[in-house]
C-alpha cells in the first residue's frame, strides 16, 4: 500500500509541477493591458439594466473576480465553469463589453459552428444595441484549401430585431473585413486563427469548451494580441479534484447556482415494459403543449457487434413509420455536412419538426426553448456528466421539461447510477458521483480527451492531490534559485510527461 501511494504521489507530482511551471511562466508576464473599471460604472450599470433577467449570486461573484483580474497589468488567466444554462455567456459578454469600453477588441473561439452561431446570436442581442460591432467567422477545409466564411450582423436597435430567434444570415465583406479589423467582438471557430484575421488591439480572448482546443491553438490565438487577457469556459461537469489537478495554472470561478425561475427538469428512468407508454406520453405532450422533443441515440448507424443498441439513422426510419407517423421528424448526426446540420436545426427551431432524432452531436450549442422532452436511448452507455449535458438541451424556456432515460440493462449498479439523475440536478455533484462509481478513465469520453489517464493515482484522492500540489510549489520555489538546476530539471520533466 505504501509503495502504491508513493508511486501515485510521484505521478500526481509530475502533473502538478507542469501546472506550476505554466502558472509561474504566466505570472512573469507583466506587460498586459490593465482595463479601467470604475470609470465605466454607468455604462456597466446600463448593461445590467438592459438584461431581461437577474444575475445569480455566483454570476456576481465571478464577474467581480474577472473585473479584479482585468484591472491588473498582468493578463488574466481564469477558467469559468458552470452547468448548461448557468449563464456563462453573459458573464463573458460583460467582460467583452468592458474590453470595448477600454478601446480593445475581443474574440470568442468556440469548437463548433453550431456553438459559435449560438454565441454570436446571444452576444449580438446584448451588445449590438450598445454600439458594439459583433462579427462571426467560421471556416472549413476542403480539398486541401481553406475556405473562409464571414458573417456579420448589422447593428439592430429595433425591438423586433433584438427578439429574432433565427441564426443571423447577413454576410460581411469576406476576407477584407478580417484584414481591416472592422469589428469590436469577433466570434468564431478555429477560423479566428486564420492568418488574415487581423486585430488592431486585441485585449481579451474567451475560449469556450477550452478542453477541445490544443495548447498550440490557444497559444496561436494569444499571439494575435499583445499579452491579452484570457478567459476560458466549460460547461462540462468537472469534479473539483480534477480541476485542481488539471487546471492548477488557472484561477477558477464556479457558477454553481441556476438563474431564478429556471425549472428543474423532471427526470425518469423508464423500464423496458413502459416504452410504448412513454411514446404515447410524448405524443400527448407535443400535441397538448405545442412542444418539441429530442430523441438521442448513441450511434449513427447500426453496429454489427451491438445490434440491440439503437442507431439514429435506423431509429429515425422506425419512429417515422411505426411510432410517430402523425408527427414531423428530423434527423441530425455528425456525418452530415455543416449546411445540412444548420438547415435541420433551423427547421427544428422554426417548429417545422416535432421531434429531432439525433446523436450526442447536440450535446453543446443547441438552444431550442420550445423543446421540453429529452429521450435518451441506451442511457447506460453514457456517463452521468454526459447525460446531464444532454438533459440540459431542454428546460431552456418557460415550460416544464422532462428527461426520459431508456435502458434495457439489468445491472443493479448501472440502474442505481441512472436513478441518481432523478434526484441530482447539479453537474458537479454528478461528476463527483461518476468519478466514484466509474473512475476517471471512462468518465469523460471525447469531450474531455485532454484529461490524462492516470496509471496508478486516482482523481478522487483529494488529500494526495493537495499534497502533490503543495510539494510542487515548494519544489519550484527552491529550483527557481538555481537556474542551471531548474533548466536540467525542466528537461527531465518534459521528457517524462507527454505534451498537452
Amino acid at each position: 500500500t505504501l509503495a502504491k501511494t508513493r508511486l501515485a504521489f510521484d505521478e500526481l507530482l509530475l502533473l502538478q509541477i507542469k501546472a506550476t511551471a505554466r502558472r509561474k511562466d504566466w505570472e512573469k508576464i507583466v506587460s498586459g493591458h490593465a482595463f479601467a473599471v470604475d470609470r465605466f460604472e454607468k455604462q456597466i450599470a446600463d448593461f445590467w439594466e438592459r438584461l431581461p433577467f437577474s444575475l445569480t449570486d455566483s454570476q456576481k461573484q465571478a464577474i467581480h473576480a474577472i473585473f479584479q483580474d482585468l484591472e491588473k497589468s498582468r493578463p488574466m488567466n481564469r477558467l469559468l465553469q458552470g452547468d448548461v444554462g448557468s449563464g456563462k455567456t453573459v458573464v463573458a459578454t460583460v467582460a467583452m463589453y468592458l474590453s470595448f469600453l477600454n478601446g480593445f477588441q475581443s474574440v470568442l473561439m468556440a469548437p463548433t459552428e453550431i456553438l459559435a452561431q449560438q454565441h454570436f446570436k446571444t452576444i449580438s442581442d446584448l451588445l449590438s444595441p450598445l454600439g458594439v460591432n459583433v462579427d462571426l467567422v467560421t471556416g472549413s477545409t476542403k480539398a486541401g484549401s481553406k475556405k473562409l466564411e464571414m458573417r456579420s450582423k448589422k447593428l439592430k436597435t429595433k425591438p423586433e430585431a433584438e427578439k429574432s430567434s433565427q441564426f443571423p444570415s447577413a454576410r460581411a465583406q469576406g476576407e477584407g473585413a478580417l484584414r481591416n479589423s472592422h469589428f469590436d467582438v469577433l466570434v468564431g471557430t478555429h477560423a479566428v486563427l486564420y492568418e488574415k484575421a487581423k486585430f488592431n488591439r486585441l485585449g481579451l480572448i474567451v475560449i469556450d469548451e477550452q478542453q477541445r482546443f490544443g495548447v498550440a491553438q490557444r497559444s496561436l490565438i494569444r499571439q494575435k494580441g499583445d499579452n491579452p487577457h484570457v478567459l476560458t469556459m466549460t460547461a462540462t461537469p468537472i469534479p473539483r479534484t480534477v480541476a485542481l489537478t488539471m487546471y492548477g495554472d488557472l484561477d477558477l470561478s464556479y457558477l454553481d447556482d441556476m438563474p431564478k425561475g429556471r425549472r428543474i427538469i423532471k427526470t425518469w428512468l423508464v423500464p423496458k415494459q413502459k416504452r410504448d407508454g412513454a411514446y404515447h406520453w410524448i405524443r400527448k405532450q407535443i400535441n397538448e403543449t405545442d412542444s418539441q422533443a429530442f430523441i438521442i441515440c448513441p450511434f449513427i448507424e447500426q453496429s454489427e457487434t451491438m445490434q440491440t443498441v439503437k442507431a439514429a439513422s435506423v431509429e429515425y426510419d422506425r419512429l417515422k413509420k411505426e411510432v410517430f407517423p402523425d408527427l414531423r421528424l428530423g434527423l441530425l448526426h455528425g456525418k452530415m455536412k455543416t449546411k445540412e446540420k444548420d438547415d435541420v436545426l433551423l427547421k427544428f427551431r422554426e417548429k417545422k419538426f416535432d421531434i429531432l432524432v439525433a446523436t450526442p452531436v447536440v450535446e453543446v450549442g443547441i438552444d431550442i426553448p420550445n423543446a421540453t422532452v429529452m429521450l435518451i436511448e441506451a442511457s447506460e452507455r453514457f456517463g452521468l456528466a454526459q447525460l446531464h449535458q444532454l438533459r440540459g438541451r431542454v428546460g431552456r424556456g418557460e415550460k416544464q421539461s422532462f428527461c426520459l432515460l431508456f435502458t434495457e440493462t439489468t445491472s443493479p449498479q448501472t440502474l442505481q447510477k441512472l436513478k441518481s439523475l432523478e434526484s441530482t440536478h447539479v453537474g458537479a455533484q454528478l461528476a463527483e458521483l461518476d468519478l466514484r462509481l466509474r473512475g476517471a478513465g471512462e468518465l469523460y469520453g471525447t469531450l474531455q480527451s485532454g484529461i490524462p489517464e492516470l496509471k496508478i493515482a486516482s482523481f478522487s484522492d483529494v488529500a494526495l492531490i493537495q499534497k502533490a500540489k503543495r510539494t510542487a510549489d515548494i519544489l519550484y520555489t527552491k529550483l527557481s534559485t538555481d537556474p542551471d538546476l531548474q533548466k536540467r530539471f525542466s528537461a527531465s520533466i518534459d521528457a517524462s510527461i507527454s505534451p498537452d
